[in-house]
């Protein structure tokens, strides 16, 4: 008998199966609208972008070019930049064991598919997703020419997508044969060959006809990785990768089993490239040479990368390199101090990884393309961690060992187990290593950042230029682009615009503390310190600078009034709107970029000439004929002349004490010369560091910093940081130059009791000082002077009948015959150059001749050259400005 709920239990189930029907047509025909929006939304895009995909013009009419070279001045290569060593071999005449290698190593489905290889597609997207990494990829080789003629190597979908579109308007307008002869003659196979022509040669030192199976196979197995695996870099991967497409052509019947046997046991024969170029470049000129391509490409356009045009650079390559090793010994200096942050990247390493070398090596190829080397500091992935050892793999044979103490202290914190994950170091991180000496360390890749340039004072010949750590993490040109404060570097301009306003370094000047309130300064309150808060009741203008002292360099500044020493600067290159008129402006609150700065210091440094920088001297074509040359202002030229040679030389004899017994007193103690001068400088919270000094022969100024505006630390100066990049900079240049005495005294210069007088401001006629003896503190640090007679100091308002003020900055100067000496400030009269001149404020033009239509790309001869260096543009966020 049945139960009433055995009656209802099959209405239920027909509910039921009715329901579960109308789910799964509901969710058919949602994946089914699904499906033909996306279809639709695909179907639009590549409607809309289709007609935009450009012309394969560049793979139809293939014309390689000739590229542009640039040479040092003692013809040492620094860049080449288009169709860099390419040899163009016609289809036919490719050997066939090179087409076969090649198809073996990177697509044997070439002549079958349409262009992509859609289920190489999904295999690679399943591997990658399984191990979540980039390990594998499925790029065809007619995807390979799309983007090598057409696209960036940017991993992102919509260059993928571009990549794809063009992959099919290549198949359907080119024959196979076509495609994979423009590929084999358009890719990059490392050591700046192109095209398998040129990577036979260089590789090789023979031409692709002459290659053996061995050869082949060794060729075709570097485009996976041309910068870690040919056999120049890495012999050992290369032979790796050899012999996996020696398999690959066995097992497609390319080679019988004996012919692959036979070729791997072939001894490989690396020549290092006869009949080119084929090394790295041997000296590190990036940043100069980058310069002057975005020079020649102002003038030439895109002629510049075909017309095989040749540019001989100012630049010394001893000096050159000597910059690159200082500047990377600085940064990673600090970096070593510093906290280690934690490792590059984290990637899951397979237990039992290091059993199959080609997986190893196609997990560290992926890491590579992601975090690749930079110089000396290499990319490696932790094999195993512990506060005694780390053991890091280069590649699947080559695994380096850390265990040394200091370096394991480097990374101490990280090596802990309970260090964050971030931070911690454990099997799979990303790391990166250096050889420091005979021992290997681990550091970060540094965040801290450095310029340095180095001139001729004589002409302003650039002879090193620096523009940052790593040129290849980013173009950015610290030496020319970077605006930074330069702290107390702007000091030893300050005190020479009071030298021709009549102070001497004899001058008595007031070291003592004050403060300015909000209604005195009409903005915010400013209470200057000197560096330690030591402070002195009355300090010279030469111990003033000797020791970098701030009270000293505010109260010259005051006296001379600021707008004065505002125009004073643009004499030297500085630009006026960067230099507001305000007393900061004693402690470096303006802004100038590194070649500024190297610019200006060689004015002291030649006798008082302004000579602008210049980095190019000629062009040329490639047949020898001179395109361009350079007529460079030179130190002499009277008009030229930028301050009066007295104060050229006051400067210079009180710079050379700085570098003796002053803050800068390394310098001579690490050179062991009398010649050498120069002034330290440090902002606010050592948020950049300066050292500029100079011998008669160079001009060179360090900076450091970080790109976005932050403290160094306590114990950042540039009498430490930066000076020591200097001297490493210095010793090696230096090394063999004899010490040059110091120009002779001009006329015009008296001496008593040892210190300088100008004549026109004898002892007892010049400023005798500048100090505050009264109640107001205001009013005192205005106006306050001392006679030089010991009369009683006498107090009185700004312009007042009698009073001491100074004349306005806007006056002339009274002819010298008529220039009323007085003991005090009261008259202080401007001393004029010998030769007035006009100058711009830039201190970035090349030469005084500007370039004319012969330097145009029609490739009419031009005798001159007038190329100016190019600037920053002003900066998006400008940095604030300290002090009011």
């Amino acid at each position: 008998m049945n139960t009433p709920e055995k009656s209802n239990s099959a209405p239920r189930r027909g509910i039921k199966q009715f329901l579960r029907k109308r789910i799964v047509v509901q969710t058919a025909v949602g994946v089914a609208g699904l499906g033909l929006c996306g279809a639709v939304l695909v179907g639009l895009a590549v409607a809309l972008t289709w007609p935009n995909l450009p012309s394969l013009h560049a793979m139809t009419d293939y014309r390689p070019s000739v590229p542009l070279r640039i040479y040092t001045a003692d013809h040492v290569l620094i860049g080449e930049f288009g169709q860099e060593h390419r040899n163009v071999v016609p289809f036919d005449d490719i050997p066939l064991v090179m087409k076969q290698a090649m198809l073996a190593a990177e697509d044997d489905d070439f002549y079958s598919h349409g262009g992509i290889d859609w289920m190489g597609m999904a295999r690679a997207m399943l591997t990658n997703l399984i191990h979540m990494s980039k390990s594998q990829g499925a790029s065809t080789i007619t995807m390979q020419a799309a983007r090598n003629f057409y696209l960036s190597s940017d991993k992102t979908y919509l260059r993928k997508f571009y990549e794809l579109l063009l992959t099919f308007k290549i198949e359907s307008e080119l024959t196979k044969d076509q495609i994979l002869e423009l590929y084999m003659n358009q890719i990059y196979l490392g050591h700046r060959a192109y095209g398998f022509e040129a990577a036979s040669r260089t590789y090789l030192g023979k031409p692709l006809a002459e290659i053996t199976p061995a050869e082949a196979a060794l060729l075709a197995g570097i485009p996976k990785a041309p910068s870690r695996s040919n056999p120049i870099t890495n012999l050992d991967r290369a032979v790796v990768r050899q012999h996996y497409v020696l398999g690959r052509m066995q097992t497609l019947g390319y080679l019988t089993p004996e012919q692959a046997q036979a070729a791997r046991e072939q001894p490989l024969q690396i020549r290092g490239g006869q009949g080119g170029q084929n090394d790295d470049f041997t000296v590190h000129g990036e940043y100069p040479a980058e310069l002057v391509r975005q020079i020649m490409y102002g003038l030439f356009q895109d002629g510049t990368y075909t017309r095989g045009i040749d540019v001989y650079t100012t630049i010394d390559s001893k000096s050159q390199q000597a910059a690159y090793q200082a500047v990377r010994t600085g940064v990673l200096d600090y970096t070593r101090r510093a906290a280690y942050p934690g490792p590059e990247d984290q990637i899951e390493l397979p237990a039992d990884i290091e059993q199959d070398p080609q997986a190893f090596e196609e997990i560290l190829d992926g890491v590579q393309d992601e975090t690749p080397d930079s110089s000396d500091l290499l990319t490696g992935v932790v094999l195993s961690a512990s506060p005694t050892e780390i053991k890091v793999a280069r590649s699947a044979k080559e695994i380096i060992t850390v265990s040394d103490k200091k370096a394991l202290a480097i990374v101490a914190r990280a090596l802990n187990p309970q260090a964050s994950e971030t931070q911690r170091i454990q099997r799979g991180s990303v790391v990166r290593l250096h050889k420091n000496g005979d021992q290997w360390e681990i550091l970060n890749m540094p965040t801290l950042q450095a310029a340095l340039v180095s001139l001729a004072p004589k002409d302003g010949a650039i002879r090193a230029l620096i523009g940052g750590f790593d040129f290849y993490s980013g173009t950015f040109n610290r030496a020319t682009q970077a605006w930074r404060q330069p702290g107390s570097t702007i000091k030893p301009f300050i005190y020479a615009a009071s030298l021709e306003r009549g102070m001497t370094p004899a001058t008595q000047i007031s070291d003592q503390p004050f403060t300015l309130s909000v209604e005195q300064t009409g903005s915010r309150p400013w209470t200057p310190k000197n560096d330690g808060n030591d402070y002195q009741p009355m300090q010279t203008m030469r111990q003033g600078l000797y020791r970098s002292k701030n009270m000293v360099s505010i109260r010259i500044l005051q006296a001379i009034t600021p707008q004065y020493a505002q125009d004073y600067l643009t004499r030297f290159g500085f630009q006026k709107d960067r230099w507001p008129a305000v007393l900061p402006m004693a402690l470096g609150a303006g802004g100038a970029t590194p070649l500024q700065v190297a610019d200006a210091y060689a004015v002291f440094a030649n006798g008082g000439y302004h000579v602008p920088p210049y980095l190019i001297d000629k062009v040329t074509d490639r047949s020898g004929n001179v395109l361009m040359q350079a007529q460079p202002v030179v130190a002499g030229d009277e008009a030229a002349r930028t301050i009066d040679p007295r104060t050229a030389w006051v400067m210079d004899d009180m710079l050379r004490g700085v570098a003796t017994s002053g803050t800068a007193a390394r310098a001579k103690r690490t050179l062991k010369r009398n010649d050498v001068a120069g002034k330290t400088g440090t902002t606010n919270d050592a948020v950049d560091v300066w050292f500029a000094g100079y011998t008669p022969a160079l001009a060179t100024t360090v900076w450091m910093g970080f790109d976005q505006p932050q403290s160094l630390g306590t114990n950042a100066f540039g009498s430490g940081l930066a000076l020591s990049t200097w001297l490493d900079y210095m010793q090696p240049v230096l090394k063999g130059v004899p010490e040059q005495a110091q120009r002779p005294r001009p006329d015009g210069l008296l001496v008593d009791n040892g210190e300088y007088y100008f004549s026109e401001f004898p002892p007892g006629r010049a400023i005798a000082s500048l100090d505050l003896p009264t109640g107001d503190q205001l009013t005192d640090f205005l106006n306050n002077m001392r006679p030089s007679d010991g009369a009683p100091t006498q107090v009185r308002p700004l312009n007042a009948p009698g009073g001491g003020s100074l004349p306005a900055p806007a006056t002339p100067a009274a002819p010298l015959s008529q220039a009323p000496m007085q003991g005090s400030m009261a008259a202080p009269v401007v001393a004029a150059p010998a030769t007035p001149q006009t100058s711009s404020g830039t201190g970035s033009t090349a030469n005084r001749t500007p370039a004319t239509s012969g330097g145009s790309p029609s490739g009419q001869h031009d005798a001159a050259l007038a190329i100016p260096i190019p600037l920053a543009p002003p900066p998006a966020n400008p940095q604030p400005v300290t002090g009011y």
